[in-house]
């Protein structure tokens, strides 16, 4: 598994969501990908799946270093004394002494972004976190996060596929050498039923689906982090990793359409904010 290193941390570039999974029907499903070789896993105070997740880690028997767990705070939780209560409940569900990535799952449009990201920092010095991220900001905030309050961001989470530009995003990041972290990197199901992406796979033997995963994993400083409750779906996008796509197929893959956004909950930002 190839990993991205930042902020002193290396990410494996290919980790597992587990959106939409709640409660204990995703600790099989987690056990189920730690066998198959997915070593990042993704959760969030919000799937309700924590207590879960961390039984999976515990029932994998893999050490702890071997395994990069990320969590997340919701967006009404971002006042310091809050966010550091949410993470204590976060961690102690996870049963962890630490965890590897702690984000900010939506920003909040009343939050005090510099307390918040200052919270965060905390956590980090205090060996509580060994990295802390963001997910969902847009360009001014990612920028404000950055250059002016100075955060040390591991990773910027976003919904990125291939219907989806991320381009100035994409780029943006890359200037500062953060990583993006794929959310949704199926089209939450769409890639799966694509015919460009289909006649991509047929040249490699693959799916649709495994085309989506490496076209992300293809690119430079993006980590995809798909979800699949079936072993064999799990199994599948891990033998995406193998899949090495040429300059037709990347032709092929940039000619669809890239304005389809499926992540629009009312308090999102404006994406489409530059300044």
């Amino acid at each position: 598994m190839k990993m991205i290193r930042t902020q002193g941390i290396d990410i494996p570039h290919l980790g597992f969501g587990t959106f939409r999974m709640p409660g204990g029907d995703a600790q099989p499903v987690v056990e189920s990908a730690i066998a198959l070789g997915f070593r990042h896993i993704d959760t969030a105070a919000m799937y309700e799946n924590e207590t879960a997740v961390g039984a999976a880690l515990a029932a994998s028997g893999m050490a702890r270093e071997e395994l990069f767990v990320t969590t997340k705070v919701w967006h009404d939780q971002l006042s310091p004394d809050a966010l550091h209560r949410a993470f204590d409940i976060s961690r102690g569900k996870l049963g962890l002494d630490y965890v590897d990535l702690y984000m900010i799952h939506w920003p909040n449009r009343d939050m005090d972004m510099a307390a918040t990201l200052e919270a965060l920092m905390e956590l980090r010095q205090r060996g509580l976190t060994r990295a802390i991220g963001v997910c969902n900001f847009n360009l001014p905030m990612i920028r404000r996060a950055v250059e002016q309050i100075g955060a040390p961001i591991a990773s910027h989470q976003v919904e990125y596929h291939p219907f989806l530009s991320q381009a100035p995003m994409l780029a943006y990041l890359r200037s500062k050498a953060i990583p993006l972290t794929a959310y949704a990197p199926l089209a939450q199901g769409r890639a799966a039923n694509d015919a460009t992406l289909a006649a991509v796979g047929s040249k490699h033997g693959a799916t649709a689906a495994q085309v989506a995963i490496a076209w992300l994993l293809d690119q430079q400083g993006v980590i995809a982090i798909p979800k699949a409750g079936r072993p064999e779906s799990q199994k599948a996008n891990l033998d995406a990793l193998g899949i090495s796509l040429d300059d037709e197929d990347r032709a092929a893959i940039a000619a669809l359409p890239k304005d389809q956004r499926f992540v629009r909950p009312p308090f999102a930002p404006e994406w489409d904010a530059v300044v």
